[in-house]
């Protein structure tokens, strides 16, 4: 009966759905400022709880990192295409790599293009499609021709299209990402006549440089697993292309994101596709695709293949860094503008709850605690995602200013030192975090002042700062407008 009701009501309740993630992030926003008139010893209790979540997350980000850290530097030292070629049938793998792009620089295509041309996997098992967008006009077709002449003949298939705006259809990623997969298929499936049982399929953006060994290390993965069209396989996403070049307060940004992302690999159970990933061909088929009427594309994908396989499909990582562009642009302010508009973009991540809680409530035949566990670590995520700042950064200090009773009592003046204590703890974490940074991170080239490179580990101290700008209040954006129905457009970073 309830599943007859929720079919029968779908845009209905999905709206609801939608609304529930900003109002819960907003009751806990401000719980605070009215519990601590009301019932302060409950706001203290859920200060200090936040407080230890937070010291229990930093703790067990850096320790993940650290170990993730050094499988990547053990994994780039390896030959994988040998490895790789310890299986009879290597040579029947082709891999499909989709390039969506628009109004991206010709020199950023280039690079991508040139780091896929430089892995140890043979070239002629590569088939690259870079995906324009039919509405950039003759910009686009003159980049297609460029990169055609360049690149046409180094992989097995070198393919640009251009994606059209059809009707129902979002622009953005997923949209064109799912065009150029059908002419991907449609090419080596259905006119070349290869196996799709030994095709992969690769999201590429458009700034990411995947490690030279990706593909050779793929093929092993992939023909190691009996599990193979049932994975996703995610490489560590670390957005140090262009790192030397931004201001500080995104450096940092930006470094704390990186070695996060490189922890995330070691956490089976909660890592999700990300940014670029690969699928085989035969599982993107089988589900239909990338949706083409969302902005999120990963998160999506990941749900739709989970729901599709009743909670068969595992994201599994490549212990490889893919290093990407964080957001720049020509000024200091342009940038600040671009990486808000970035990490609002993920923010809006969120829209997915709605689908995910759905199909949580309706696909039937999935085990109960493997669908909600994974349903729970995404809706929770996206939920703290612009509640933790002010928690952690401002909690404390509210109900002793706001109630000067609660303050004359031995909780009330203590809360402070009791949440900076426990914060305190979490320092530990991120000298390792720092120490991860100063490891993997690129040198500075030639040409850097020498204070941006002595002032570079010091830059954390604007932690505070940059988790309000970029973290909570773009995360309370992208909430605030799904709740209101404001639903956002898709924009690409601008590249400089």
């Amino acid at each position: 009966m309830v599943k007859e009701y929720l079919n029968k009501n779908q845009k209905r309740v999905m709206r609801t759905l939608e609304i529930l993630p900003g109002a819960i992030s907003w009751s806990l926003i401000i719980f605070p400022i009215w519990g601590s008139l009301v019932i302060p010893v409950a706001v203290a209790y859920y200060i200090i709880a936040f407080d230890v979540y937070w010291l229990y997350r930093s703790i067990w980000t850096a320790t993940l990192s650290l170990i993730a850290h050094y499988r990547l530097r053990a994994a780039q030292q390896f030959d994988w295409l040998n490895e790789a070629q310890s299986f009879l049938d290597w040579e029947r793998i082709h891999h499909i790599v989709v390039i969506p792009t628009y109004q991206e620089p010709l020199y950023i295509l280039k690079r991508t293009l040139t780091g896929l041309s430089q892995q140890t996997f043979p070239r002629e098992n590569l088939t690259v499609v870079v995906s324009f967008e039919e509405r950039e006009g003759e910009a686009a077709t003159k980049m297609g021709r460029i990169l055609k002449r360049e690149f046409g003949e180094i992989f097995g298939n070198f393919i640009i299209t251009f994606h059209p705006d059809l009707p129902g259809e979002v622009k953005g990623k997923s949209s064109n990402t799912a065009w150029a997969a059908r002419l991907a298929k449609k090419k080596l499936i259905d006119e070349q006549e290869r196996d799709i049982n030994y095709v992969t399929i690769t999201s590429n953006d458009a700034d990411a440089l995947l490690h030279k060994q990706y593909f050779s290390y793929l093929t092993f993965k992939f023909l190691d697993d009996p599990d193979r069209y049932e994975k996703i396989w995610q490489s560590a996403i670390q957005f140090y292309n262009n790192i030397w070049r931004l201001p500080a307060v995104t450096r940092a940004y930006n470094r704390v994101s990186s070695v996060v992302q490189t922890g995330i690999l070691m956490r089976k159970d909660r890592l999700m596709n990300f940014s670029t990933y690969t699928l085989s061909l035969k599982l993107v088929d089988k589900v239909g695709y990338w949706d083409t009427d969302v902005i999120p594309e990963d998160y999506r994908m990941f749900f739709k293949t989970f729901y599709a396989t009743r909670g068969k499909v595992e994201v599994e990582p490549i212990f490889l860094p893919a290093f990407c562009d964080a957001a720049e642009s020509t000024t200091f302010w342009k940038t600040m503008k671009n990486q808000y508009n970035q990490v609002k973009r993920w923010a809006w991540g969120v829209s997915d709850d709605a689908y995910i809680i759905y199909k949580w409530l309706t696909v039937p035949n999935m085990p109960f605690w493997e669908k909600s566990i994974r349903a729970m670590y995404v809706i929770k995520d996206h939920v703290l995602w612009p509640v933790n700042w002010f928690a952690i950064t401002l909690g404390a200090n509210i109900p002793p200013l706001l109630n000067k009773d609660f303050n004359r009592t031995i909780i009330g003046k203590t809360l402070p030192q009791v949440s900076s204590g426990i914060l305190t703890l979490a320092l530990v974490a991120l000298a390792a975090i720092i120490f991860i940074d100063w490891q993997q991170k690129p040198k500075a080239p030639e040409g850097t002042p020498w204070w941006k490179r002595f002032f570079a580990p010091f830059e954390f101290v604007l932690l505070p700062i940059v988790g309000f700008f970029f973290t909570a209040l773009p995360g309370l954006d992208a909430h605030t407008r799904l709740m209101l129905g404001r639903y956002i457009e898709y924009k690409v970073t601008e590249k400089v």
